[in-house]
């Protein structure tokens, strides 16, 4: 089937079409095994699987410290020079490193205290040992997969993310079925090795070009142009990870651990359909942000990405929120009151959307400084809007605390950008007197 010329001629709307295919057949992959592990594991295996997740997420920034974003913007700058390419990779594989050595150790000697902290359970220490030796493959396949972002190989990137999706839900439904929980957090923890043997499978030849593992040293002459990139990544990635960990015991202490399997299962929801706007970012957004210079034209890039993507995600998440009851009997049959987190978290999640897009602008420019002030501000008013609604609203409170919290963040960095031009085009003012 022929892609209609309109779709041709805009990269973003090529770049969705083509993402939309592969995120359809994830969610369809996902449904089935979201249903599995909830008649399996149940609520509290839910939220036990919710926690390892977010200690992987946490993991992919700090075993590369934080070095994905900054690849992405530098390899899309200096793509033609090899000088300058090899001091970036030389850098990051320093950071990779330090990161991975430093990361592995407080993992394997601190097991314990992690498998108590996060699945309320000691014995499951063996998992967090296990991750540990993880740690060298989930810091390579991130840098990686930014190679694959800086250099827009999102037709590379749709594959490698298909093919490596569907091998992973291929490991979970075998563990799953044959070791219950314990499987399940197992190829979670193995799914980076599956992640990074796709990618260089599919992409080594092209990755070859570009990172010259021959001439790689142990010096690290672009480490401060990429530590800013560390400081937002870990500072966004580890603190988003560890408020979700911490949200998720709150509730577990407050109301019951099945609530907080369900708070987990909404999110997942969320998860499943807002990761088709994270590729996007990274492959389109970042880039095209970095090599706009003017407030011209980002307004007019900033215009053209809302008309694309603001009425898809608008008309997806209405079609969620109809179907929600049987969205949920479909994929958690039995988990009692999700339905009624639907309202509050989707329309939280396309405010999130808009913001996000911005957000993207202060990574781009390397705005270190106002994207950790939007962050800090982002995670303090869900932390304190999550425990004072819990009070109140019950469970439900952790979803209006997301919608009050990105209605605020949207308004923020709406302000900080229209700020950081107008500053900036006094400064360029200034400079022609």
């Amino acid at each position: 089937m022929r892609i209609p010329k309109f779709i041709q001629q805009n990269l973003l709307l090529k770049m969705t079409s083509l993402n939309a295919g592969v995120i359809s057949i994830r969610l369809l992959v996902s449904l089935f095994i979201q249903r599995l592990l909830a008649q399996w594991v149940g609520e509290v295996g839910i939220a036990q699987i919710g926690s390892l997740r977010n200690l992987i997420q946490m993991l992919t920034s700090i075993t590369s410290l934080g070095t994905f974003n900054g690849v992405i913007k530098y390899l899309a700058e200096y793509k033609e020079d090899k000088a300058q390419l090899q001091k970036l990779f030389s850098t990051t594989w320093v950071f990779v490193i330090l990161g991975s050595i430093g990361s592995a150790i407080i993992l394997y000697f601190g097991a314990d205290f992690l498998s108590e902290r996060l699945f309320y359970d000691n014995r499951l220490a063996y998992v967090i040992k296990f991750v540990a030796v993880m740690v060298p493959f989930i810091a390579v396949q991130r840098v990686f997969h930014g190679v694959v972002n800086g250099l827009s190989a999102y037709k590379n990137f749709a594959k490698i993310d298909l093919i490596a999706y569907l091998m992973t839900a291929v490991l979970m439904i075998f563990c799953l079925l044959q070791y219950n929980i314990d499987g399940a957090l197992i190829a979670i923890a193995l799914t980076p090795i599956i992640q990074i043997a796709v990618l260089l499978f599919i992409f080594l030849k092209v990755l070859r070009e570009y990172v010259q593992f021959s001439k790689l040293r142990l010096k690290a002459p672009m480490a401060k142009s990429l530590l800013a990139f560390s400081a937002m990544s870990l500072f966004s990635t580890v603190l988003l990870n560890y408020v979700e960990i911490d949200v998720r015991s709150m509730i577990e202490t407050k109301i019951t651990q099945n609530d907080a399997g369900i708070w987990t299962a909404m999110t997942n929801i969320s998860k499943n359909y807002m990761v088709f706007s994270t590729a996007l970012f990274t492959l389109y957004v970042i880039p095209k942000f970095a090599a706009i210079k003017s407030s011209q034209g980002f307004k007019k890039e900033l215009v053209s990405i809302y008309k694309t993507l603001l009425p898809l995600f608008g008309v997806g998440m209405i079609l969620v929120y109809i179907f929600r009851e049987f969205v949920v009997s479909l994929i958690y049959p039995g988990f009692e009151g999700l339905t009624e987190l639907f309202k509050w978290q989707l329309l939280g999640d396309f405010i999130r959307l808009a913001s996000l897009v911005i957000v993207h602008q202060f990574i781009a420019k390397k705005m270190v400084r106002t994207f950790i002030f939007s962050e800090a501000f982002s995670l303090a008013a869900f932390y304190i809007l999550a425990y004072t609604l819990t009070d109140v609203y019950g469970l439900e409170g952790v979803v209006i605390a997301h919608l009050i919290r990105y209605i605020a963040v949207f308004l923020l960095v709406l302000f900080l950008v229209i700020r950081y031009y107008k500053r900036k085009q006094v400064d360029e003012e200034a400079a022609r007197r």
